[in-house]
């Protein structure tokens, strides 16, 4: 029988591995987050509208930010506006619409961010975050892998997080 992975146990199998705790990690978010009514991708689409805010930042480039499809960007932008939190402003001189948050979805936000910041800490307290390297790990792994939407390498700034603009 060939053998198929060099990993032969999913436990030392680090994509599986990233897998299991990616998804284990959003599960615990999205039950925070539930009794305030947002879904985890609702959070991290109007962290990043706020975050973007400055730029005017359009759904593409959100939706980059995140690494979403456009079409799961768009779904989740007029689910965001359904509820009120979000709504699109339509640059001057511009085609494309930059959605910003709405009153209540700043009120949303600001509720949803220690809700988070809570659950990432219960999460991540048994390897001592602050000590770990995980954060350090993760970042060189988005830095090689990030991708512009056309396919040229991005570089993320290691002083501000900063991602692919434009």
């Amino acid at each position: 029988m060939n053998e198929i992975t060099v990993h032969p146990a999913s436990e030392e199998n680090p994509g599986f591995l990233l897998w299991q705790v990616s998804t284990l990690w959003s599960k615990s978010t999205t039950a925070a987050l539930k009794p305030i009514g947002l879904t985890h991708p609702q959070f991290v689409i109007l962290a990043t509208i706020d975050w973007l805010k400055d730029k005017g930042a359009s759904q593409e480039e959100i939706g980059r930010q995140v690494v979403l499809d456009p079409k799961v960007t768009s779904h989740l932008l007029r689910s965001l506006e359904i509820k009120g939190l979000i709504e699109p402003l339509r640059s001057i001189g511009k085609k494309s619409k930059n959605p910003v948050l709405t009153t209540a979805g700043m009120e949303m936000l600001s509720k949803a961010l220690p809700v988070v910041k809570s659950a990432d800490e219960d999460f991540f307290a048994s390897i001592g975050l602050k000590q770990s390297k995980i954060v350090n790990t993760l970042q060189i792994l988005a830095r090689a892998n990030f991708l512009k939407s056309d396919g040229e390498p991005c570089s993320l700034s290691e002083d501000d997080g900063e991602s692919c603009s434009g």
